[in-house]
Order: structure tokens, then sequence, then C-alpha cells
């Protein structure tokens, strides 16, 4: 039942809005029929779409308008204006959409429009008749899902090793790890969207073998499966301690929503936890962690956390934020050993705890492409198009190394939004559009009531640059090299932080003109 139309803001945008008081790109916050709705003008154009994101229900009408499109403040989802298609990650579903009648200098939104599913017309020389994919992550899924969206018709084989459906990874070391978000939330789909939409989902398979010139890849069961295209999205793998006690069942590693599940059944059974990594995983757990009243002790070598993404200042922040929330902190030392009820430290120091969780970095998944004979730069070597060494065999997510337009050093990046996005441009290439990979990184991280959004990619810099208050928790964050501006994270400044990103945009768009 939806809500009366009084509860909504703005004004009834079917009871008609003066056109001559519609700014160009500028967004109108209105509702239409007990659902919220925005208007954009576009030149002698006007859109009406819904306003609530659907990755996480950001409010749209704070967003940015980019072309025909309008982007989300928090994530950076990205809405078409004449479909309301999801056209960019994260989000994956449309948001209504509504014709719009001008009629005596005003704008009238009448009834909704169904955009009919694209049938596919060949767009190169061979399309695929089978495409396979390898793995079930962000960048799998993504690929999936964009294929079927673009009208491919072909046979399409998605192979996980994982015993789960695709699941929102971010939220295993947040809401639903600390509680504020059901389980129903996690999975990114169900079985039977896969089935609806003829995505071959096969679960708990996993691949042991390419052959590059049969056109084939070989699972551990024995079978084999054809294809005329691939991708590999095998992301990757938590780097495992090599201490005694490491392999200790309460010792706990968080890839997947069955390492979830087990961390959060330790939880409830707890009082005290080890998290060993002061990463952005082994931070967002020790939040999480904190919010079901475990005691947590943050273990590692770092003198300060983060220091070597963020800057020393942000680190700091962020070590008082835990330390207000009750975590003590051990740094400039690691685990030495484990045992059933406590971790040894180098430093000496022995502590006290009922389980441990591990988050000291991953690896990519690289030993199918290496062993096939891919070319292999700590990561998958790909082009600006995501295909690799092997023509008709493309790399997304976690595992792809590619070149960066903007810093001008061949990247691999893992975040999220970023194997998704990548997956989408991948599913593309493989229907022969030749869509350059030239999205600007973006990731955010939550930890307590404390949110940061990071956007673009400075694996290296010189310079950090704080405009605003951290300690107000508003602020931007500016990472220069050699005086070159590569990234800049916000604080509870999400409109800046989708500006930011359209000028990343326009300067690489300035870069490949050249």
């Amino acid at each position: 039942m939806s809500e009366p139309q009084s509860q909504f803001e703005g004004p009834d945008l079917t009871q008609g809005t003066d056109v001559s008081q519609l700014t160009e790109g500028e967004i109108l916050l209105g509702h239409v029929e007990g659902e919220a709705a925005i208007l954009v003008r576009r030149g002698e154009s006007l859109f009406a779409i819904g306003a609530t994101c659907t990755h996480y229900g950001g409010p749209l009408a704070q967003g940015v308008v980019v072309g025909d499109t309008v982007r989300c403040p928090w994530h950076h989802a990205c809405f078409s204006l004449r479909s309301g298609r999801a056209t960019c990650a994260p989000a994956l579903n449309a948001v209504s959409c509504w014709r719009v009648e001008q009629r005596d200098g005003k704008a009238y939104v009448r009834e909704k429009i169904t955009i009919p599913e694209r049938r596919y017309r060949s767009r190169a020389p061979s399309v695929p008749e089978s495409i396979v994919i390898v793995g079930g992550g962000a960048a799998g899924n993504a690929a999936a899902e964009m294929l079927r969206a673009e009208g491919y018709g072909g046979r399409l084989t998605m192979l996980s090793a994982d015993m789960s459906v695709p699941c929102d990874r971010p939220n295993l070391s947040k809401n639903y790890l600390a509680g504020s978000a059901p389980e129903e939330w996690v999975p990114l789909r169900s079985m039977d969207f896969y089935n609806a939409h003829d995505i071959d989902l096969r679960l708990h398979s996993r691949v042991v073998a390419l052959d590059t010139k049969a056109r084939e890849v070989r699972l551990a069961d024995g079978n084999r499966i054809d294809y005329d295209a691939l991708l590999l999205a095998t992301g990757a793998e938590p780097v495992h301690l090599e201490i005694p006690g490491a392999d200790l069942p309460h010792v706990h590693y968080l890839r997947t929503l069955a390492d979830c599940r087990a961390i959060i059944a330790e939880a409830g059974a707890s009082r005290r936890a080890a998290v060993i990594g002061a990463s952005f995983i082994g931070l967002e757990v020790a939040s999480s962690l904190r919010a079901r009243n475990v005691e947590v002790d943050v273990i590692a070598p770092e003198p300060i956390p983060m220091e070597r993404i963020l800057g020393p200042e942000v680190g700091m922040f962020l070590r008082k934020l835990h330390e207000d929330h009750g975590v003590r902190f051990h740094l400039g030392t690691v685990a030495r050993a484990i045992d059933e009820h406590s971790v040894v430290l180098t430093s000496g120091e022995k502590l006290a705890v009922d389980f441990v969780v591990v988050g000291v970095g991953v690896r990519p998944s690289i030993s199918l492409a290496q062993d096939a004979g891919l070319a292999i730069d700590r990561g998958v070597s790909v082009n600006e198009y995501l295909e690799t060494s092997v023509p008709g065999i493309f790399a997304a997510g976690d595992i792809a190394r590619w070149p960066d337009p903007l810093g001008g050093d061949r990247i691999r990046v893992e975040h999220w939004v970023v194997a998704e996005r990548q997956g989408q441009t991948a599913a593309r290439n493989m229907l022969g559009l030749r869509e350059r990979f030239d999205d600007v990184p973006f990731f955010w991280t939550e930890q307590y009531d404390f949110g940061l959004a990071y956007v673009g990619h400075a694996e290296r810099w010189d310079q950090v640059q704080i405009d605003g208050e951290l300690d107000a928790r508003d602020c931007t964050i500016t990472y220069r090299r050699d005086g070159t501006k590569l990234a800049q994270a916000f604080v509870h400044r999400d409109h800046e932080g989708l500006l930011a990103e359209v000028e990343f945009e326009k300067e690489i768009a300035r870069k490949e003109r050249k």
C-alpha cells in the first residue's frame, strides 16, 4: 500500500509544473501517484523518473545530472533519464519512468513508461554463440546481467566455485555483519532470476584448466564446457597466516556468505575477538563486531592504520574513532601464534580471545590465466577493452590489471564498484562494441556512523591536502603525485564526490583526445 502523497516532498508532478521555472540540468523533487519522483530538463526535453536509487535507497534528487543520466550521491550508481534503466553499477535494477507532456507552458507527468527488453542485433562480424563466465562475484554477475540486458540471446554459462548465489559482498563486512541488515538483503539475485534470464549459473563448480586452442574450460568434476568468448572474473583469495594455530577452527577469514555466517555465529556465543589486520576489511569487521557488543583487539604491523592508503591524518582519526568505541589497538607488531584461547604477539604480549578474524589482504586468483599462458603482470594483463593477450578472452574485477588513463600506469583495483563496472564493459565488448574501460575508480567505507567515499586511484602519492575539518566529519582529502591530482576522498560530502568524478572523467577524455 502506497504512502499518502502528503508525506512526500515537493509538488505533485501530475498537476503541472511551470516549464520556465525548470533550470537546465537541475533536479526537481516531487511525487507521482504515491511515488517519489524527479523531473529534469535537458534542452527542450523533460524527463521524469523515480527518485530513489535501487542500490541502497540513495536520494537521486541530491545527485548530479550528466548528459541524459542522473548519478546517485551515495555510491555513484547511474540511471538513464530516458528509460530509468540502471546504466552503471552498483545499481542493477531500473527506477520508474514516466511520460512527460508539455502543454501551455507547463509540464505534466503522465503514465508510466514500460521499456521493452532489447532484442540483440549483431554489431560485430561474429557475435559469440556461447559465452562462459568463470567467477560468481561482482564482475561475473554484472557481466551476465549486462549481456542479457544488451539483448544477447546465445548460450550463457556462469561457473562459480561458491556455494551461494552472487552476493552483495560489501554488506558482509558492514551492515549484515553488524546485524543491521537482514540476510535477504545479501543475495544480489535469486536463483529464479538466473533461470528466468536463461543464465546457466552453476554453483560449487570449480574450473581447473583453460584450453585456449580448443576454446573450452575443464571443471574439477571432469566436465568440459566450450566457449566462443570467455570472461575470467575469478576475483581474489584472502592471504592466509602461516603461524602456529592459524588453522584452528575459531580462526576466520571473510570473503563469502558462509564465512560471514560463521563469524556471526562466533559473535553470538563469544565475548572477545582479535582482528588481525587494520585494512578496510579489518576495521569494518571491528566496527561490526562492536555493534554486536564483542570486545575487539586489532593487531597490525603499521604504526598508523590505513596510513599508506589515506595518509597519516585520516589514519589517526580512524584509530581514535575505533578507540572511542572501545577497540584496543596493538600496532607495530604481528601475531606470532594462536591457540584455543589467546593470540601471542611478537611484542611478547598475549591477548585473551574467543575467536580471531584475519584481514591481512588478498591475492588475485590468477593461476588459471597463468597456466593457460595469458600475459601476467601482478594480475591478468588486459588492454583498454579488458581483453587479455589471447583474443576472445577477457578479464575483469580483482584480477585485471589495465592501463589507467588518468595516472598513466597499469593498475589493478580491488573494489566492488570497479569490478561490477568492468564486468559490464567486458560484456559489451564481448558483443563487439569496442568500449574503452575508462571509468574512474570509486569505493566507500562505513565504520560506526562515519562514512568516507574515495574517487580516483592513488597507488603512490607524495602530497595530501585536507580541505575542511576531519574532526567535524566534513572535509575533502586530495592526493597528488608530482603535482598531479590522482584521487580525492570525501567525508560526508557526497555531492562534491560526484562532481569530482565528473571532473576526473573530463580529464580522462582530454587525455584520450590527444
